[in-house]
C-alpha cells in the first residue's frame, strides 16, 4: 500500500505552525503517509494573498491569546505567549530564519526537523531573538550543528540559490491555495488536498483514511 505524501508548508513565526509540525511529527510513524517538511515565508503568503495578521483585529487578538494557551496545553507543545508578545511578533522579520532552514534543507536535511523545532523553542518558548545572524548561530548550535557548518550555511542565505527555492515554496503553497500557515497539502487519490491550520489534523486523518488519536497519540498507544 502506498504512503499518502503530507506536505507541511511552515513558518517558525507562527506558533499555530508549530503546533501542526509535533502533531504531524508524531502521527509520521503511526500513519502510512510520508511526511515532507516544506520551509516557506509567511510573509510572502500574507503579502501576496491580501491577508492580514490575526492579531491586527483588537478582538481577534484577545481571542488569539487565550486559543494559543488552550492548544499549547492541549496540543502538549510548550508554546507561551502574552499580550506583550503581539509588538515582539510584529518587530520580527523570519526571513533570513527561513532562509537557514531552507538552506538546511538544501544541504543537510537530516537536520531539518530539529532545527525548525529550535527556532520555535528560541522564539515562542524563550521569547528571543531569531533575526540576527548571531542568533541564528545559536539556534543551530543548539540543533546539533557544527561550527563550522552553521557559518557555511548562514553565507548561503544571501545566496540567489536559497532565496528563489524559498521563493518556489512559498509560490508552491499558494498555488495549492495557501493564504497563511501552517498549510497541510495531502495527495491522495491522484489530487491534492488543503488543510489550513493545527486543527484541522483529524480532519485530514478522516480524508486519507487515517484514524485520529488525538494530539498525542503515543499516550494512547
Amino acid at each position: 500500500m502506498s504512503r499518502t505524501v503530507v506536505e507541511l508548508f511552515y513558518d517558525v513565526i507562527s506558533p499555530y505552525s508549530w503546533l501542526g509540525f509535533e502533531v504531524l511529527c508524531r502521527y509520521q510513524h503511526i500513519w502510512n503517509i510520508d511526511l515532507r517538511f516544506r520551509p516557506a515565508f509567511l510573509g510572502g503568503v500574507m503579502q501576496q494573498t491580501g491577508n492580514k495578521p490575526p492579531a491586527m483585529l483588537p478582538k481577534r487578538a484577545e481571542y488569539l491569546l487565550k486559543d494559543i494557551k488552550r492548544m499549547a496545553k492541549y496540543y502538549q507543545v510548550p508554546v507561551k505567549i502574552s499580550g506583550d508578545d503581539f509588538q515582539r511578533i510584529f518587530r520580527t522579520s523570519s526571513l533570513a530564519a527561513m532562509r537557514f532552514i531552507t538552506a538546511i534543507d538544501m544541504t543537510k536535511p537530516e537536520y531539518l526537523e530539529p532545527l525548525s523545532r529550535e527556532f520555535w523553542i528560541r522564539f515562542w518558548s524563550q521569547h528571543e531573538d531569531i533575526s540576527q545572524p548571531e542568533n541564528i548561530l545559536t539556534v543551530a548550535r543548539q540543533a546539533g550543528l557544527s561550527s563550522e557548518l552553521s557559518q557555511k550555511v548562514l553565507e548561503m542565505i544571501s545566496s540567489p540559490t536559497v532565496k528563489d527555492r524559498l521563493r518556489e515554496t512559498t509560490d508552491e503553497a499558494m498555488k495549492y491555495g495557501a493564504f497563511g500557515m501552517p498549510a497541510v497539502v495531502a495527495h491522495y487519490n491522484g489530487e491534492p488536498h488543503l488543510f489550513f491550520g493545527s486543527d484541522r489534523l483529524e480532519l485530514l486523518g478522516s480524508v486519507i483514511g487515517e484514524k485520529w488519536l488525538g494530539p498525542a497519540p503515543s499516550a494512547k498507544l
